[in-house]
C-alpha cells in the first residue's frame, strides 16, 4: 500500500503551520505588517526549507525589504520552530516572496476587464437592427 503524501510533504505542512503561528505571535518587528506563509518546499534531505510568503503591505512598505527582515530573523524562527516540532533534523530556512497572489489578481482583473468589454461591444451590435441600414 502505497503511502499518500510523502514525509516531505507532511513535515512542509507542519513547518507551514507552526512558522505562520511563531511569524504572527513572536517576530516582533513593526516594519513587517502582516505575513502570510503561502507553502513551504523542503529538500529530499530535509537540510533547507524555502517559506514562500505574501505581504499585506503597509504604506510604504518594500517587499524586498521585508524578506530581508525575515531572513535576518531565520535562525530565530527556526530556533522557535524546534522547540515546537520534535524532529532530528531542523532545516535551515529561507523566506521568498510569493508572487502568485499577485500575479493571480492581475490575471483576474485582466479577465474581468475583457469581460466587460466583450459585453459593451455585443450590447452595440445588438441596439442595430440587421436590414435597417
Amino acid at each position: 500500500m502505497a503511502r499518500e503524501f510523502a514525509r516531505t510533504d507532511r513535515v512542509g505542512q507542519e513547518i507551514q503551520k507552526e512558522i505562520a503561528m511563531i511569524i504572527q505571535r513572536e517576530v516582533k518587528d513593526p516594519r513587517l505588517g502582516m505575513v502570510t506563509v503561502n507553502a513551504v518546499e523542503i529538500t529530499r534531505d530535509l537540510a533547507y526549507a524555502k517559506i514562500f510568503v505574501t505581504f499585506f503591505t503597509l504604506e510604504g512598505q518594500n517587499v524586498d525589504e521585508s524578506v530581508k527582515i525575515l531572513n535576518d530573523a531565520a535562525s530565530y524562527i527556526r530556533t522557535l520552530l524546534a522547540k515546537r516540532i520534535k524532529a532530528r533534523i531542523m532545516p535551515e530556512l529561507r523566506f521568498v516572496y510569493d508572487k502568485s497572489m499577485v500575479e493571480g489578481v492581475r490575471m483576474g482583473n485582466l479577465v474581468d476587464k475583457a469581460i466587460a468589454e466583450d459585453e459593451k461591444n455585443h450590447e452595440s451590435d445588438v441596439d442595430v437592427e440587421p436590414g435597417a441600414e
